[in-house]
């Protein structure tokens, strides 16, 4: 009897060893993804991959020929999902991803509500680049990057034009104002 116990007890522990936990996708951001979208996903193939959502495309592009611009994703219900930019290539593939939904998170945990100091905590900082009114942060080694308003640096910075903006003086409490994705 204690070795007929013995073998479902351990037959048990394997099977459960065995047994991953599966993980929702849907509004998870990958080196190589972005929920239902993959870095090799063409642009003729997102009313497929969006069947259950709604597309939004430049209607004036459309009907003079040409590709559109930008395309819109919707979740049934309104909310915006991404903002996608095609390749301008032969067969497009999708070359820049907007995300607008705050769902959307990196496998790190880093979304639309994350700050500064979120991203320096779960990251290592590649460039920064000083624009007109927003700071660009790169993720060293990877397509992700971030837009921050310059409304959200020390005074001092803000209006500061042509000078080059270090990590150190971006506040660990300044908002996201756009996460991107850039495949090119």
């Amino acid at each position: 009897m204690k070795k007929y116990l013995l073998a479902i007890t351990i037959c048990t522990a394997i099977f459960l060893i065995n047994c991953k936990k599966e993980i929702d996708t849907t509004f998870l951001i990958t080196k190589t993804s972005i929920g239902k979208l993959d870095k090799a996903s063409l642009a003729r193939d997102l009313e497929i991959i969006y069947e259950q959502d709604s597309l939004v495309k430049d209607t004036a592009k459309l009907s003079m020929g040409f590709g559109a611009k930008k395309i819109d994703i919707f979740e049934k219900g309104g909310n915006h999902l991404l903002t996608l930019t095609p390749s301008s290539d032969s067969i497009p593939t999708i070359e820049n991803v907007r995300i607008q939904d705050n769902r959307f998170k990196t496998d790190r945990g880093i979304s639309l509500q994350s700050t500064f100091g979120d991203i320096k905590g779960h990251y290592e900082l590649g460039k920064i680049l000083t624009s007109t009114n927003n700071i660009l942060v790169f993720i060293k080694n990877s397509d992700l990057y971030f837009t921050i308003d310059k409304k959200e640096l020390p005074s001092n910075l803000r209006y500061a034009v042509g000078i080059s903006i270090e990590a150190v003086q971006i506040p660990d409490a300044a908002k996201i104002k756009y996460m991107m994705l850039s495949w090119e």
